[in-house]
Order: structure tokens, then sequence, then C-alpha cells
């Protein structure tokens, strides 16, 4: 069967829901059993959402979920109407982001209301993501990280909280809201300092905050690669940790000339380090990605 036979099948499963629902209505069905037919209307409203899918017909597949999931609402099935606007909100992300995260928004309000944080967590994180890529709306989008660390952090899952948390940093920094930025990666680095599994992470977070704190002015810099060293000796032979150091003229040598280079650099990478042009490089880390991409601060 091609689409166009897909959609005629789906158009006679819409109308079919659609008369279920109306009979419902009628008085004598009010009497017998009219909440079985809005249980059978919202089976084939799901059925004709699918066939709508399959058709490739996104917005209408969104529109037959949507449908169903009010009559589940109309029967109390809050866990099954917030099912069918997730599935809504899938299918409107081919079509309609705004309309996905209305859908997804929705499905939200009824995980929340139902004491399911974990999925609510991860839909605010679909919806930060529609932000990013499809809406280009990153102060939205680190509204919704925000609330899906939240969460998380309610309900004990600190490792999702931290994902969520860096996603934030990432873009904050990339807004220039450094402080911000660096509150989250000394948060999270502490964090990290003090698990098996974590601790060789920390650096990269330490990092990151004194690049913040680099963007900031030069003696924010000093100061935190000081603090960091004290606070995780493991940074101090890091080379990340010596990039600072030497940007920062704490490394108890004089800046070389402009001409000369510093290797040392993340990756291996030669930079020269005249003050601008180094003041430039570590700017440069946290906008080396197209917008509006995933920055590498963000990971």
């Amino acid at each position: 069967m091609d689409n166009s036979g897909k959609e005629a099948e789906a158009m006679a499963l819409l109308a079919e829901a659609e008369r279920k629902v109306k009979n419902s209505q009628s008085f004598f069905s009010g009497l017998f059993g009219g909440s079985s037919k809005i249980e059978e209307a919202c089976e084939i409203y799901a059925r004709a959402a699918n066939m709508f899918k399959m058709a490739k017909n996104w917005s209408a597949a969104g529109n037959a979920f949507c449908q169903a999931a009010q009559l589940h609402l109309q029967l109390q099935s809050k866990h099954d109407a917030a099912t069918c606007f997730v599935d809504a909100g899938n299918a409107f992300k081919k079509a309609d982001p705004q309309e996905a995260i209305n859908c997804l928004m929705r499905a939200i309000e009824i995980y929340t209301d139902m004491g399911r944080f974990t999925i609510a967590a991860k839909h605010h994180i679909s919806i930060a993501e529609i932000y990013e890529t499809e809406l280009v709306d990153i102060e939205k989008a680190i509204a919704h990280y925000e609330q899906s660390a939240d969460y998380y952090k309610g309900e004990e899952s600190n490792s999702s909280a931290n994902k969520c948390l860096l996603k934030v940093a990432g873009y904050a920094a990339l807004l220039e809201q450094y402080q911000k930025a660096i509150d989250i990666y000394e948060q999270v680095g502490t964090n990290a300092m003090d698990s098996p599994l974590l601790k060789y992470s920390a650096k990269d977070y330490f990092f990151k905050a004194a690049l913040c704190h680099f963007c900031i002015d030069m003696l924010n810099a000093k100061l935190a690669v000081q603090k960091y060293e004290e606070l995780f000796p493991a940074f101090s032979d890091s080379r990340e940790c010596k990039l600072m150091k030497v940007s920062t003229g704490c490394s108890g040598l004089p800046l070389p000339e402009p001409q000369m280079g510093v290797a040392g650099a993340p990756g291996g990478t030669i930079i020269r380090t005249c003050p601008v042009v180094l003041r430039g490089y570590l700017c440069f880390v946290f906008s080396s990605f197209l917008w509006p991409f995933e920055s590498p601060f963000s990971r």
C-alpha cells in the first residue's frame, strides 16, 4: 500500500473514531456503557495516528495522538494520556517543533502531577534539544536543561543532573554568563573529585572554570588556578593547568616573546602567546563550533 492508500485508511479510521465519540454522548449510551465507546475511540485514534506515521504525514499523526490523549484524560487515564502526548510530540518534531514542545509540556504536566519526575526530566531534555537545534533559542534551552537538572537532583539521579548542568554551563559561557558557568563547573568538578570513576574528569571541569575566569580578567584566572591546584593536586600536572599558568603569568617564567609558541594546549596544539592572541585563543574555545551545535564545553 502506497502513502496515499495509507492516508485514506487513516482518514477512514478518524471518521470511525469520531462516530464512536459522538455515539458515546447520546442519552442511552450514557446509561449503557458510554465509556467503552470512548475507550474504543482512543484505540482507533491511535491506529489512525500510526497509519499517518507510515504515510509520513507527521502533523496528522500528531493531531490524532492528541485526540487520543484528550479522550484518555476524559477517562481519567493519566498515564495513557501522557504517553499519547509524548507520541504526538515525537510526530510533531518532524513537522512543527513548537507544537511538539506544546505536546511534551502537556505530558510533563501530567507526569509531575503523578510524581514521575524522572520521566518529566527526560522530556524537558527533549524540549531543550528542540530549542537548540530547531528553534535556536538558547536561553529557553538553558531553562529546560536547568529544570531537568532540578528534577533529576530531587530523584537522586546526580549523574543525569550533572549532564544537564554541564550543558547549561557550556551555553552560559557562550552567552558570556561566566560566573554562572564557573559555579557549575566548580560544583561538578568538586563532586567528581570524590568519585573514583569520575575524579580524572575533574581537571577538565576546573580547566573550563579557569577559562571562564580568564574571560573575566587575568587576576581572576590566576587565583582560580591556584585554588584548583590546592583543591585537586592532580590538576597541577595536567597540560590544561600548565597552559593556564603560562597564560596568567603564574608559572614562574616570563611570558615568551609574541613570535614564540607554547606547546601544551589541549590536544597538543601549539599556540602563540602574545597576550591578545592567547586571550583570543582561550575565548575561541567557547565558540569553536557552528552555532547552534554542541559546544565542546557543554560535555
